[in-house]
């Protein structure tokens, strides 16, 4: 069984990978309203689908690009921590 140190650590190291994995995409989500908004302050253009197209494509670019890192930081953190938990090693 587990004990409870072993299970928060668990806890405390699963939330850290999914923070670490999300920097990119909140990032370039980040960067991108704020630049859109900074050009729709200048321009006076108040358009909603101007700020949610480009930022849904640099999300999209940031994932396809990222996507072996988030795929490889998981599967190591399975491998590392979770399956040998769950064989009682």
């Amino acid at each position: 069984m587990l004990n409870e140190m072993i299970f928060y650590d668990t806890l405390r190291q699963g939330l850290w990978i999914s923070v670490v994995i999300s920097i990119p995409i909140l990032t370039v989500a980040l960067l991108t309203g704020i630049s859109i908004g900074l050009v729709q302050a200048l321009t006076s253009i108040q358009e909603m689908t101007l700020t949610f197209v480009p930022k849904l494509a640099a999300i999209v670019a940031v994932f396809w690009i990222s996507m072996g890192f988030m795929t490889q930081t998981l599967v190591s953190f399975f491998h590392e921590q979770l399956i040998p938990l769950i064989i009682g090693g």
